[in-house]
Formats: structure tokens, C-alpha cells, sequence
């Protein structure tokens, strides 16, 4: 099972929230979320197609056809369950690993595919996509977060923010200040503290010396709670709980979901083998949350091998058709770039655009 960190003591103040363990069966009924059976398909699904997706685009990337990604296999549970507790007018705010979220909330795959190549087109949003674009600054979209929901409290709106960002986030100061920010005014707001044990290269326990990530709340004065991230169930109960709570008003939450990347930090060189060993990947993959999900669903008669290919075949399909969308868009100009910098350009970028323009003329 995924362990328990910390002393008793603070085990006791932020228990573990665990529904299924790693063969299926459910351990913790009272807890256990209310989701009808068409609800439990469509959260497999999603999680098997992502699986799919991402070892497509892994492919891609080596192939040169993609630029900057980052791998997500393993944190299926801890982001497509929350995603899935969610309702399509909340806001999302998520960090670059957190492309699937985008995608189930409304981002058009292809859309991600131009993001990963640096492309304008893939941060033109649909104005009925309540997101931002993934950040890139570590813990930014923590204070972003806690504007976007007092903006809703404001207007009395019947939304929520959620906010991703990883266990390294946690050492930078804007995701304390976010948290901090969204308590005093009781913002509804739910930040989603995704502890895959490593940021890029260095274990949690040498980056704080707190005995869980989920305790950090305290401080900011909101709630925390520490979630076995592999359990589907237990971060799609968290995370509905947390969203009840803010529209009640009853202030922001902070999840913290243990999981585990199976991949490297990103394709851009990083190699997990300098820092983690084979044994402690071996040991999170024997609580792969898929796996978890699908016994759970097998014993209810609610998923077979021909929902699993069935799926696969689907993603696999809307891979190549969303590549081939991302193709079809023309390649971004050095002037398209000036060009979105500000509405009203600087002297310095009027000369770089008079002088880029006259080039990409000349190359015509």
C-alpha cells in the first residue's frame, strides 16, 4: 500500500483517506463515494485512455513531433479522479504536467499538441473553457488561484478553483501565499498538492522538514488532507468534498495525493535512474491506480478486456486524428510571436517586427 508518512501523532491529525486497496476491494465503505455505475465506467475510461495518450505522445516526442512534455503515467487517479469531481464552469489551473485535466475540461487535444510545440494556437483557449493555460513558473498558479475565486465569491458565482502543482511547489513561497490569501477571505478554492515523491531530481524529505506536505494547510489556516493518490475512489471523494465545502462557504482545502511518476520529470533530458532506484519503482507500480480501478470494476461486472481495447483503439485513433489537426496549422512566424506581446508595441518590438517581417518576406 501506499505508506503512511509522519508520526503518529500527525497521522493522527491528517489521517491517510484510502478506499480501495491495491487488489480492488474497498476498506474504508463508510468513505466510499456515491457514483453510479456509468459514472465508474467513464472514470476508467478516462484513466485508460490517458494511459494510452500519454505513451503515444512519449513516442511522438522521441520522434521529434512533439516539443516539451511531460510524462504522466502512474498520477492517472490523483488527476483525472479530482478532475472528474469538478463541475464544467469551475476554473482550472494546472501546472505543465497537467495536460489530461485540460483536455477532460474542454481543451481540445490538438490544442495541447500545439502547447507542447510552443505554439500560440495551443494557449487561444475556447471562451467557454474556464482554464488557464499550464504554468510554468513553479507554484504561480497558486496565487492566480486564490484571484480567480475571490473573483467567484465576488460574484456570488456557484464556481470553484482548482489548482494543481507538485511536491516542489510547496518550497516556493507563492503557493503559501495563494493558500494563505484564499483562507482569510474563504475563497472556493481546492489546491491539489500532487506528491509523486520527487521534484524533478530531489525527494520530498530533502526539501522540508514537514512530515507531510497536507499539514502545510495549517498555516494558511484551511483545511488539509493527505489522499492515497493510486485510490480513484479516495481522491474523487476528496476532492467533491472539498468542492461542497468551498460552495458552502466553508473556505479552500488542500489535498495532498501521494502518487508516484512512472516516467521521468520530462522528455527534456531528465534521467530518473540518477536518483530513484528500480526498487522503488517496482514498488508504485504494484500500486498502479489502473489496475486498482480495474479489479475494483471487474468485481462489480462493470468492466471486461473489450471495454479496456475498445478504449485503447479510441485513443489511439484521436491521437493520430488531433496530430494530424496540429499539423494542418500553420508554423509559427518569429512576427507572430512579436506580435502577441503587447497591444501596443514597444519601439524596440516595432523594430524587431519591421526586421523579422522584412526577412520572413524575403524567404516568401
Amino acid at each position: 500500500m501506499v505508506p503512511e508518512y509522519g508520526s503518529e501523532e500527525i497521522r493522527k491529525m491528517f489521517p491517510m483517506l484510502r478506499i480501495l486497496d491495491t487488489q480492488g476491494h474497498v476498506v474504508n465503505e463508510q468513505q466510499k463515494p456515491e457514483m453510479t455505475n456509468e459514472e465508474l465506467k467513464e472514470l476508467m475510461r478516462r484513466m485508460v485512455y490517458t494511459r494510452i495518450w500519454d505513451q503515444r505522445a512519449l513516442s511522438l516526442n522521441r520522434q521529434g513531433r512533439l516539443g516539451f512534455y511531460a510524462p504522466v503515467a502512474g498520477q492517472e487517479a490523483s488527476m483525472l479522479a479530482s478532475e472528474f469531481a469538478m463541475d464544467q464552469a469551475d476554473w482550472l489551473l494546472p501546472s505543465y504536467r497537467d495536460i489530461p485535466q485540460l483536455v477532460w475540461h474542454g481543451l481540445p487535444m490538438y490544442k495541447a499538441f500545439l502547447y507542447s510545440r510552443g505554439h500560440f494556437g495551443g494557449g487561444q483557449y475556447p471562451r467557454e473553457l474556464h482554464a488557464v493555460m499550464p504554468q510554468i513558473i513553479i507554484g504561480a498558479q497558486a496565487t492566480q488561484t486564490a484571484g480567480i475565486a475571490l473573483g467567484l465569491k465576488k460574484r456570488k458565482k456557484k464556481q470553484i478553483a482548482f489548482c494543481y502543482f507538485g511536491d516542489g511547489a510547496t518550497s516556493q513561497g507563492d503557493v503559501y501565499e495563494g493558500m494563505n490569501f484564499a483562507g482569510i477571505y474563504k475563497a472556493p478554492a481546492v489546491f491539489i498538492c500532487q506528491n509523486n515523491r520527487f521534484a524533478i531530481s530531489v525527494p520530498v524529505e530533502k526539501q522540508t522538514a514537514s512530515e507531510t506536505l497536507a499539514q502545510k494547510a495549517v498555516a494558511a489556516g484551511i483545511r488539509g488532507i493527505q489522499v492515497d493518490g493510486m485510490d480513484p475512489l479516495a481522491v474523487y471523494a476528496a476532492a467533491k468534498n472539498a468542492r461542497m465545502r468551498a460552495l458552502a462557504g466553508e473556505g479552500p482545502t488542500l489535498i495532498e495525493t501521494l502518487t508516484y511518476r512512472y516516467g521521468p520529470h520530462t522528455m527534456a533530458g531528465d534521467d530518473p535512474t540518477r536518483y530513484r532506484t528500480d526498487e522503488l519503482t517496482d514498488e508504485w507500480e504494484k500500486k498502479d491506480p489502473l489496475i486498482r480501478f480495474r479489479l475494483y470494476l471487474e468485481k462489480l461486472g462493470l468492466w471486461a478486456r473489450e471495454d479496456e481495447e475498445r478504449t485503447a483503439e479510441q485513443a489511439k485513433k484521436d491521437v493520430a486524428e488531433a496530430l494530424k489537426e496540429a499539423d494542418s496549422v500553420p508554423k509559427q512566424k518569429v512576427t507572430d510571436l512579436l506580435g502577441f506581446m503587447y497591444e501596443n508595441p514597444t519601439p524596440a518590438i516595432k523594430e524587431q517586427l519591421e526586421f523579422y517581417g522584412a526577412r520572413e518576406g524575403a524567404q516568401q
